[in-house]
């Protein structure tokens, strides 16, 4: 209990207008527990109340301002305490002055950009967040609320299949391919792989996700790599001549979109590795890169301008110009 303002302190509270019928979104925090958020896009309204809750009612609280912030932010392990704000709105809820008896303040946040994607990382975390304080003299009140942010995209029109060879002279060739290049998070990964020349004694074969995320810039950069996913895809020796199907199913791993030189701070990109084993434990393995996007569960024609500007950031290239073009003539038509 604080001696000042005549032993007077309050609780804060905020509510979404929409609570009770905005989708929530499990996001992982950075003790890896998954929690569920709302659930918000890159142009929607945030508004809701802040409840200021005194608690010695008729005891007056003096106060030097009210406000309430929207903040988008990234914060680097490695840098703590030293956040990096990519978006900070701002609205006054009152001025300075005294609360007599507990008040309900409005605010609203019109058509609010959100860039990123909410993201937890091993060396970096970008979160959403509506902080609301009551500004005093010696000891501020404030109360934060975390939100989730999902970046959608349209469906690349440029998508090729990926053809590579893996050879080791007169020992090993094999070739493999996979259907596309871009898959969305719930997509399956489809391929072969064909044995053109086996005179290794090949016992296990596997592909794996990895994920590496980058942070930090010129001589403090930091890269994680992490194996998302497993796939055997074959235990004993393959022949010369034989194909080997695979199906691998992106939707049972905690996969997030592509994320490319995040406000010039961190990078999460994804790896497709086939990786082959010996009889003497002897380990070959080729990478090659894949896009991973998030595609809507319910994309609304209001949402489809919105899609397609976070296609166009996603991407930069002409495909996703083409998708934000196909969008406009959808909202005039």
């Amino acid at each position: 209990m604080s001696f000042f303002s005549f032993g007077q302190s309050a609780e804060i509270d905020v509510v979404l207008n929409d609570a009770e019928t905005r989708k929530k979104a499990e996001h992982k925090s950075e003790d890896g527990k998954k929690d569920k958020y709302f659930l918000f896009y890159d142009g929607e309204t945030v508004s809701g109340k802040v409840n200021v809750t005194l608690k010695n009612p008729g005891k007056r609280l003096e106060h030097q301002g009210i406000k309430i912030e929207f903040v988008g932010q990234i914060e680097l392990y490695y840098d703590r305490g030293n956040h990096h704000e990519f978006v900070s709105l701002v609205k006054d809820l009152a001025r300075p002055g005294e609360i007599t008896q507990s008040q309900t303040f409005d605010f609203e946040f019109t058509h609010v950009e959100k860039p990123y994607e909410s993201y937890t990382g091993q060396n970096v975390k970008l979160r959403y967040f509506l902080r609301a304080t009551v500004t005093r003299r010696l000891n501020d009140i404030s109360k934060e609320m975390d939100i989730v942010v999902h970046t959608l995209s349209t469906y690349p029109e440029l998508n090729s299949s990926i053809k590579m060879e893996v050879g080791i002279e007169d020992c090993l060739h094999i070739e493999f391919e996979y259907n596309k290049s871009k898959y969305h998070l719930k997509d399956v990964i489809v391929g072969k792989i064909y044995f053109l020349l086996v005179r290794i004694k090949i016992k296990h074969m596997e592909i794996d996700i990895i994920k590496r995320e980058t942070t930090g810039t010129g001589p403090s950069v930091y890269h994680e790599n992490d194996t998302i996913a497993k796939y055997e895809i074959m235990d004993g020796a393959p022949v010369r001549g034989e194909s080997i199907p695979i199906r691998l199913f992106l939707a049972g791993y905690d996969l997030t979109p592509t994320m490319r030189d995040i406000n010039k701070k961190f990078s999460v990109r994804y790896y497709l590795n086939l990786v082959l084993i010996d009889e003497e434990e002897r380990r070959y393995f080729k990478q090659q890169e894949i896009t991973l996007w998030r595609k809507g569960d319910v994309v609304r024609k209001s949402m489809s301008h919105q899609a397609a500007i976070a296609s166009q950031r996603f991407e930069g290239s002409a495909a996703s110009e083409s998708a934000l073009e196909q969008a406009a003539k959808e909202e005039s038509g």
